[in-house]
């Protein structure tokens, strides 16, 4: 075998480097890649993670935000099975508990609502709540019920956003 030279080794330790160290980006770009990485994330697909994905994005684009710039609280409403909203949410944002911004609150918030979510720009110090009433949970369990993968991410993502949530600046 013959031994490279100190250029060509060099650029070749170069971009080895570049390659391991530079930043991954964690995005889908189809509803179909977004159900997929719900899936693998959560362990299952269902309206709740959409919801989280259409106000991460939502989130996101308003706040004009790239990976990394959003801090997340998440707390659950007194009726909410899980805070499921909240995995959609993080794989929307790219924010994470092992970031340190993103928290899921050990309190619930009050009885009328399913859950509630602040989300802050760290750089401008922006920030939007997005309420999630109880009436919501209702057409995300009928969806549930009635409709797979792709279907529950489409059904969510063409729902009007009043029947979802309200934002609030």
């Amino acid at each position: 075998m013959q031994a490279l030279n100190k250029p060509t080794l060099f650029v070749s330790l170069l971009a080895c480097f570049c390659l391991a160290f530079s930043p991954i980006k964690v995005r889908a770009e189809t509803p179909e890649e977004w159900v997929k990485l719900g899936q693998r994330v959560h362990g299952g697909f269902g309206t709740y993670i959409a919801l989280g994905i259409r106000i991460g994005l939502d989130a996101k684009e308003r706040l004009k935000a790239q990976p990394r710039d959003l801090d997340v609280t998440y707390q659950d409403g007194a009726n909410s099975p899980c805070p499921c909203v909240v995995d959609g949410i993080m794989i929307a944002t790219v924010a994470t508990p092992g970031q340190n911004s993103l928290r899921v609150l050990p309190s619930k918030t009050n009885a009328g609502l399913f859950g509630v979510v602040v989300i802050k720009h760290k750089k401008t110090g922006e920030s939007l709540r997005y309420t999630i009433p109880n009436s919501a949970k209702v057409l995300l369990d009928d969806w549930n019920n009635g409709k797979k993968g792709i279907e529950r991410y489409d059904a969510v993502m063409k729902a009007p956003q009043a029947s979802l949530f309200q934002i609030e600046e």
